[in-house]
């Protein structure tokens, strides 16, 4: 593991925080277990055995899913307020840590060009996401809701929650949603919200929001973006392939836009935003506590949000990331982007030139997700080997993931047949979002061809 600053960071820190209850007199903790540290020892100690059984999330060889570490100084923040304990639910609980998230919401949205918004934290994308479509079906009760069919699958789980009808639209070979597939479900004249994913989960694809954007002009509908992966590239969007930067250009237009600080932001989980661009949203939130919000004129966190308790240590932990790196182009969290998006070009362009891989025909990746499959004579074979080669990495040290996608992705513009399209094939699949990835690619390579010459002998 690297050097890692938080203990000391974490002790001077706390001296500081002690330092601002100074006046109160002292007490004693009234749990014996409390005061006997070397019995909490023992039971750390434990637990950092068992936690052993873990991938090395951590580090550069792990390139699997999406998990990327935390920052020292969010590791830090996050375990300072716990001293705390505070609840963002309402100003009582947490008055100084909802400052924080107040002013922290307010730089992600800043990232997308708004000033004027209603926003708050979450336990994640997908509490996030469950308010954005909340929201849609208050507005337009009964109506459905459409998204590409590489959407995440909780929007329709999340539709089937709040009973609302919903629909999955085709996908083209890119992995974008297809807008004609989508205009044939808008011509139906029930459609209230479309679903616009910038990043999927399998293969980082940016749907094109600003054609979406296009087609609201002539049929009328909210534009909720999922970019619970991908939202931070707006950073980065002028070195994006021109689809995805004029995607990322029309993101002032959505309605909504979730996005994950605990996938890119650098956070420890969970930590979801969800942004609405009219703040008159706000009336659907309104309820009546007869206990909570009479402790300040200021707004409750609580007020504005479906979930009641949430920890005040994940916005302290945000806020002092940002206070670090400001979410600005050009910047160092910027820089870590690209670093994770020139991993992801890098390992897909040698990925073509060996016989051995077949990464997607139409193209490279277009965020830092690379998905690739085996050559073998059938889909089946295919499958079988990339399995070999995913177990023949980890005894490597190399953790790839794995997905399935359409069989059609990996054969020539044109050249798909009715059975391919609804055919599967296993691939593997590499997230490369740490920026050390980039330094570390030659590694990773190496062990990736290594692991493939022990999987076919």
């Amino acid at each position: 593991m690297p050097n890692d600053p938080v203990p000391d960071l974490l002790v001077r820190a706390t001296e500081v925080l002690e330092g601002e209850f100074g006046s109160l007199p002292d007490f004693d903790a009234a749990s014996d277990t409390a005061r006997n540290p070397e019995a909490m020892a023992r039971v750390l100690d434990t637990v950092a055995h068992r936690l052993g059984n873990n991938y090395p999330y951590f580090h550069p060889l792990y390139a699997g899913q999406m998990l990327k570490p935390p920052h020292p100084v969010a590791r830090a923040a996050y375990a300072l307020a716990m001293v705390l304990n505070p609840n963002n639910h309402a100003r009582d609980g947490g008055r100084a840590s909802s400052e924080m998230e107040i002013e922290a919401v307010a730089h992600i949205a800043g990232m997308f060009g708004w000033t004027e918004f209603l926003g708050h934290l979450t336990s994640g994308g997908t509490q996030a996401n469950l308010e954005a479509l909340w929201v849609a079906g208050q507005l337009a009760p009964g109506r459905r809701i459409v998204g590409s069919e590489q959407a995440h699958y909780t929007h329709q789980r999340i539709s089937s929650v709040l009973k609302l009808e919903y629909a999955s639209i085709a996908a083209d070979r890119r992995g974008r949603m297809d807008m004609e597939a989508l205009e044939s479900e808008l011509r139906k004249g029930d459609v209230s919200t479309v679903v616009v994913t910038l990043g999927t989960t399998a293969i980082g694809a940016v749907d094109p929001l600003d054609q979406v954007v296009a087609l609201r002009r002539r049929y009328g509908f909210r534009i909720h973006v999922d970019a619970a992966y991908g939202g931070y590239f707006r950073l980065i969007s002028d070195a994006l392939d021109s689809p995805a930067r004029a995607a990322y250009a029309a993101l002032d237009q959505a309605d909504s836009i979730v996005v994950d600080p605990h996938k890119h932001g650098l956070q420890p989980y969970g930590c979801g935003s969800i942004l609405f661009r009219d703040p008159a949203v706000g009336r659907f939130y309104k309820h009546d506590s007869p206990y909570t919000y009479f402790t300040s004129k200021e707004l409750h966190l609580g007020e504005i949000s479906l979930e009641c308790s949430r920890a005040g240590a994940t916005a302290v932990a945000l806020w002092a990331t940002q206070q670090l790196l400001p979410l600005t182009p050009g910047g160092e969290f910027a820089q870590g982007l690209a670093c994770g998006r020139a991993a992801a070009l890098e390992l897909d362009r040698r990925l073509r030139l060996d016989p051995r891989f077949e990464p997607l025909t139409a193209g490279a990746p277009e965020l830092d997700i690379v998905v690739w499959k085996l050559n073998a004579a059938s889909p089946e074979q295919s499958s079988h080997l990339a399995h070999k080669v995913f177990l023949a990495c980890a005894t490597v040290d190399l953790h790839l993931a794995l997905v399935q996608l359409p069989v059609a992705w990996f054969e020539p513009a044109g050249a798909g047949t009715a059975e391919s399209a609804q055919e599967y094939v296993t691939c593997l699949r590499s997230v490369l979002m740490k920026p050390e990835h980039e330094a570390w690619l030659d590694r990773i390579w190496e062990k990736l061809i290594a692991a493939c010459a022990k999987a076919e002998g």
